[in-house]
């Protein structure tokens, strides 16, 4: 109760705050955190939002790190780069109180890219830092001959079947109990190049989608 009370007064001093510029310094450090946990939540860059918000990159960072406090003018412009209304902002304050800890199966999110299949757990949590997923690849299954890279890290266990996994300039075949972790910066690709399907367990952080 305490916390919803804290997060109230927060909005209440934003709210109040009715200038056509930011302030020096937040008073509402809830307001920073919630931009930051939509997107995640959302899977949307700073450069991102700050192309389709029109407010630059820097300002974005400063908001959500609690050095600026933005006037409600300004927030109404970052959040048109999800989009979303400031009453639709506001009612996001007590979300975090009843945030799930528990999952059932059919509560995954399910992706796939026309071949490899995603299981992504706490798609539903705020500001998550993680991203875990199984991934499934069947025979023939490939991430592209462009390779990936994105700013993060990762790592994971192969459960059944084998992948191949490259990462820079090394490559090798994992089996069932190998495992992996790299820096995701480095351009990576991972292929099935045998006959049985294969799933493996993988974490991420920050997540990449």
């Amino acid at each position: 109760m305490k916390r919803q009370a804290r997060k109230r007064q927060e909005v209440l001093a934003l709210v109040s705050n009715i200038s056509s510029d930011s302030t020096p310094s937040s008073d509402t450090p809830f307001v920073g955190e919630r931009i930051r946990e939509l997107r995640h939540q959302k899977g949307v860059s700073q450069r991102e939002l700050a192309r389709r918000s029109g407010v630059t990159n820097g300002m974005i960072s400063l908001i959500e790190q609690n050095k600026t406090s933005p006037s409600v003018a300004l927030l109404k412009k970052v959040l048109s780069g999800f989009p979303m209304s400031l009453a639709d902002f506001f009612s996001g304050v007590d979300e975090a109180e009843s945030t799930p800890v528990f999952f059932a199966a059919h509560q995954l999110k399910v992706m796939d890219n026309g071949a490899i299949r995603f299981r992504q757990l706490g798609e539903q949590v705020l500001g998550r830092s993680m991203q875990i997923m199984t991934e499934t690849y069947p025979p023939g299954a490939d991430t592209g001959e462009t390779m990936l890279s994105h700013e993060s890290e990762e790592g994971g266990f192969v459960i059944r079947g084998q992948i191949e996994v490259t990462v820079g300039h090394q490559s090798t075949l994992l089996g069932p109990g190998d495992g992996y972790y790299f820096d995701s910066r480095l351009p990576h690709r991972f292929r099935n190049l045998g006959n049985d399907t294969c799933e493996l367990i993988s974490a991420c952080s920050p997540p990449s989608f």
